[in-house]
């Protein structure tokens, strides 16, 4: 039965009407995960090199055993928003006359079957033939190798339940944010080395199988958690009443107060925190608010003569992450009901209008957000000051006239992650004025006079776009209105 499972799920991906478009699609992401793959290979050949040019003559086990707890905290990180969950799969097999138990464990298994699964091995396994097994032999590198790979798979069963059980609630994020800074933060604040506590486990199986026996036991037991979960809810109202209630009054009545855009604002709202892919990029524009950490304390990018020039971008980044984002897809959103708004009086100009309101609150919530960063200099207030008027004046205007041109339908409830549906050449295009455009206004300013002079270029070159909006934004809907039946017939595409 287990097999006749998997034939069905092999038969169902070649019968699919979907599969000739989808199948360059997956060519493309299989290339692109075997050429990351081979990345990952080539950094655990030469990590025995890396190591001693950091370690300084230290021993290199103990070195890399003391870091390994950053390396898992790092896969905790990617594995939240890189892991699928094997929903979809259940919704379309429960009412199938097998076994619930047959169902889950076959999905838990397919899901195993991942190139994440294999990570942690292209990585240390080439250290471990290297150092390991000259060292303590064949037994040692067994149970060494083995017990990083036990605590790796004990976090792709955990990730399951994790985020079956919280993702996208505040009680997810919040974890995800708890690990993040105590993970980093600990370390870069000179708390205290996480990594001191993990390390003696790894250094004992060096030696001794108990570590290892121990972390199989604890795989074993995130598998059950896992499982067992999702016998316990594999029903298909238990899989869609908790989201349902969870977002069913998420709206702004404030928004009403602007007529009809208002309205299609509040709507597009609505839609943002009850699909999956949407509430995805909204929860990556929370993380990327910390962007700056990276660039705004790093020695190398300060300048006595002022501020250094990638500082712009970082600016635009962080108090545009979302337009940027959710901008790209400006109308592929909206493609499984673009006829509603095509059948109803300024429909579509009220769609349109709807979502640069709303992209002008989320960018201002940004800004607002990342004022703290003035801890780092009150220059770093006026460049995202400067960033943000033009964000919203201008380079909204740009990405929605680059995201119209032949935009794609797409499935709201798939994740965001490795996910091209709605995808085309539009998309890769918007990075170019995204990079240049700021500094097509900064850089002439900034050389002939100041830095400052250069932001105050910037911001006002917003603040006129600001004043002019109405008629930059009519070039883009009168755009969406005279090719309004030719996007509806493409959206009219089965995905």
């Amino acid at each position: 039965m287990f097999f006749t499972l998997i034939r069905l799920q092999i038969l169902k991906s070649f019968r699919s009407t979907a599969f000739a478009k989808s199948l360059l699609a997956n060519l493309l992401l299989g290339f692109l995960a075997l050429l990351l793959l081979s990345y990952v290979l080539g950094a655990g050949i030469f990590l025995r090199r890396i190591i001693e040019h950091f370690a300084d003559g230290e021993d290199l086990l103990g070195v890399l055993n003391s870091y390994l707890v950053f390396f898992f905290l790092t896969e905790f990180m990617y594995r939240y928003f890189v892991q699928s969950l094997p929903v979809i799969e259940l919704e379309s097999l429960l009412h199938l006359p097998i076994g619930k138990r047959k169902i889950i464990h076959m999905l838990l298994f397919r899901s195993f079957i991942s190139p994440l699964s294999v990570i942690a091995l292209l990585l240390f396994l080439p250290f471990g033939i290297q150092v390991v097994l000259v060292s303590y032999g064949w037994m040692g590198l067994v149970t060494w190798l083995g017990s990083i790979l036990m605590t790796s798979w004990t976090l792709h069963w955990f990730m399951l339940w994790f985020k079956q059980r919280f993702e996208d609630s505040l009680i997810g994020l919040l974890v995800v944010f708890g690990v993040l800074l105590v993970g980093a933060g600990s370390s870069y604040m000179g708390w205290y080395n996480l990594g001191e506590i993990t390390k003696p486990v790894f250094d004992l199986a060096l030696v001794s199988p108990f570590p290892f026996l121990a972390l199989v036991g604890l795989v074993v037991g995130a598998y059950s958690l896992c499982f067992l979960f999702y016998v316990s809810n594999a029903y298909l109202e238990d899989l869609s009443e908790e989201e349902n209630v969870r977002f069913v009054n998420q709206s702004f009545g404030w928004l009403s107060r602007f007529g009809m855009p208002g309205e299609m604002a509040n709507v597009e709202w609505k839609l943002i925190v009850r699909h999956k892919k949407s509430r995805t990029f909204l929860m990556l524009s929370a993380f990327f608010l910390l962007y700056g950490l990276i660039f705004y304390n790093n020695p190398a990018y300060k300048s006595e003569d002022g501020f250094s020039f990638i500082f712009i971008f970082v600016g635009v980044f962080i108090t545009g992450i979302f337009m940027i984002q959710y901008g790209q897809l400006f109308l592929s959103w909206n493609s499984s009901n673009f006829d509603f708004y095509l059948s109803k009086k300024s429909g579509v100009e009220a769609l349109v209008r709807g979502k640069y309101l709303l992209f002008f609150g989320i960018s201002m919530v940004c800004f607002l957000a990342s004022v703290p960063y003035a801890y780092f200099g009150w220059h770093f207030l006026l460049i995202h000051l400067a960033t943000f008027l033009f964000n919203i004046g201008i380079l909204v205007h740009v990405i929605i006239w680059f995201a119209l041109w032949k935009p794609k339908p797409m499935d709201l409830n798939k994740g965001a992650m490795f996910n091209y549906e709605g995808v085309g050449a539009a998309q890769f295009l918007i990075i170019i004025p995204m990079m240049l455009g700021p500094y097509l206004i900064y850089v002439p300013f900034s050389l002939l006079f100041n830095d400052y002079i250069g932001l105050f270029a910037l911001g006002t070159i917003g603040i006129l776009g600001i004043i002019f909006y109405n008629r930059l934004a009519q070039i883009n809907i009168n755009r969406v209105l005279n090719n309004r039946y030719e996007i509806s017939s493409s959206f009219r595409q089965e995905l």
